[in-house]
Parts: structure tokens; C-alpha cells; sequence
């Protein structure tokens, strides 16, 4: 009998071996993907929930710097709304944790090494729609601190997003040939690293005061004049534009450099308002 059941043992232990590894590839759930952009090896995690469509909305989801993809899937808290809203987050990596947003003055060695983010994040989005299968009118960027400056960044020289929304961040990029499309601009007054009044703070970014920045996508978008609202600290200034787009600033009266708990839903009903 032991002979016997060890033969059985092994037979079992055979064919387990040869079965079908489960696939490692756009699985439900979270998974890991690189791709080569130019002669650098980069990687982006994927958030896919259970039941997502065929042609689901896709978030783009960037990390400040010194953090991660995997610390904006822990810190963010979009996975839980991707369950809810059907739609898939990306969670790309900044190389060395940083992001190339002007290819001049910042962040690290993205910025002094002329690091193609843009060309980077193309071709997140091109992987992902390959092989999941997204709404190229509901394809949305947002991201905390260097990733929200990142989202203006691509808001300047990609045509592929519907809708930004940058979180204590700024733009840096010149934006010489902007593309219309929604913004929502969320940020605290009292930001020491990027300020909401423009200049440098305690950081290497220096840039325009965030009322300007606001005014100038009003302008792209073709704005109707602004009105606005408050409850309690936050005082919210929208306004409606030409082909159903939005410009919105979120002001947060003495916020600090943060990512507020109320930005990723807040965030999330603005971009599913604001397809392409």
C-alpha cells in the first residue's frame, strides 16, 4: 500500500507539473508590466477590477517624487473605486522616482538626463489598450506633486487624455501648443514646496501661481467666467466651456503639501463627467 500510494503521489506531482501555469499577464487584479521606450526598460502597475468592459476607462495614476508606483496604488486609494467604477488605474514609474516634466530644471535625473516620460506614458496607455481594451474618450491622467506636474506636462503635448487632474502640482512645461481638454486643479494654500502664489519654496520648482495656470486652460477650453463656492476651507472655483469640457480649481485655505482624502473621488466623478 505505501508503494502504492507514492506511486499515486508522484503521478499527481507529475501532472501538476505539467499543467497550465495561471496567466502573469493583464489579470484581474493588480499586475506588474515593462515595456522598452527608446534604450530604457520601464514598468507601470496595472489595476484591472473584476466585471471591467470591454472599452473601460482608463486612469493614469503618478507618484511625486521619491515615491512609487506601488506606493500611489497603497497611498491613493483609486483601486477601491476602480471596483466600483468599472474602470482600470496605471501606476507607472517615475525612473529614479521622478518624473521629466520640462526637461529642464526638474526632478533629479529624469529632468538632467532629457528622460522621454512623454514618450513613456504613450506607450503605457497603448500597451494597456492592446491588451485590455480601453475608451480612447475616457483615457484620464492625474498625479501628487513632480506626477501632477507630469499630467500638465502631458495635458501639453499629447492629444490622448480627456481630462488632467493635477494634485500640489504646477505647470512648468512652456505649453506652447496646448490641447483642449478638462482640468481640475486641486491644491492647499499654504503648499511650502509648491506654492500656491508661484515661486520657488523650499523645492527647485518654480513656477507661475496656480489662479494664472487655471486661467490659461480657461482660456484654451474657451471658458465661461468662473463662479464659485466654499464649505468650510475648500472654496471650488468651476467653470463650463466649449464641447462639454470643465475648468476647475479646488483651493483649500491653508493646506499644506498633500494628497486630501476627499481628491480621488472628487477627482473620479469630474473625469467620468469629462470624456473627450
Amino acid at each position: 500500500m505505501p508503494g502504492r500510494l507514492a506511486t499515486l503521489l508522484g503521478l499527481a506531482l507529475l501532472i501538476a507539473g505539467c499543467a497550465p501555469t495561471p496567466p502573469s499577464g493583464f489579470v484581474t487584479g493588480t499586475s506588474v508590466h515593462h515595456i522598452k521606450v527608446g534604450a530604457l526598460d520601464r514598468s507601470y502597475r496595472l489595476y484591472k477590477p473584476a466585471g471591467v468592459p470591454a472599452a473601460a476607462p482608463l486612469v493614469v495614476m503618478m507618484h511625486g517624487v521619491s515615491g512609487s508606483a506601488k506606493e500611489a496604488e497603497k497611498d491613493y486609494k483609486w483601486d477601491e473605486l476602480a471596483d466600483s467604477g468599472k474602470f482600470v488605474v496605471a501606476y507607472p514609474d517615475g525612473l529614479d522616482k521622478a518624473w521629466n516634466v520640462d526637461g529642464e530644471t526638474c526632478c533629479g535625473r529624469s529632468g538632467r538626463d532629457g528622460v522621454d516620460d512623454v514618450g513613456f506614458i504613450r506607450a503605457a496607455v497603448a500597451d494597456i489598450a492592446e491588451n485590455v481594451g480601453i475608451d480612447p474618450a475616457k483615457v484620464y491622467a492625474t498625479g501628487m506633486s513632480n506626477g501632477g506636474i507630469m499630467s500638465y506636462t502631458l495635458a501639453c503635448t499629447t492629444e490622448i487624455f480627456a481630462a488632467i487632474g493635477p494634485v500640489a502640482g504646477t505647470q512648468l512645461n512652456r505649453c506652447a501648443a496646448p490641447h483642449p481638454m478638462s482640468v481640475m486643479h486641486i491644491h492647499g494654500t499654504a503648499d511650502p514646496l509648491v506654492p500656491y502664489g508661484g515661486g520657488p519654496g523650499y523645492s527647485v520648482i518654480n513656477g507661475p501661481p496656480v489662479p494664472d495656470v487655471n486661467a490659461f486652460w480657461r482660456n484654451v477650453d474657451r471658458c465661461l467666467p468662473p463662479s464659485a463656492t466654499t464649505d468650510g476651507p475648500v472654496t471650488t472655483s468651476s467653470a463650463g466651456c466649449a464641447d462639454n469640457r470643465g475648468v476647475v480649481l479646488v483651493t483649500i485655505d491653508q493646506g499644506g503639501h498633500e494628497w486630501p482624502d476627499f481628491a480621488t473621488r472628487l477627482l473620479w466623478d469630474f473625469f467620468a463627467a469629462h470624456p473627450r
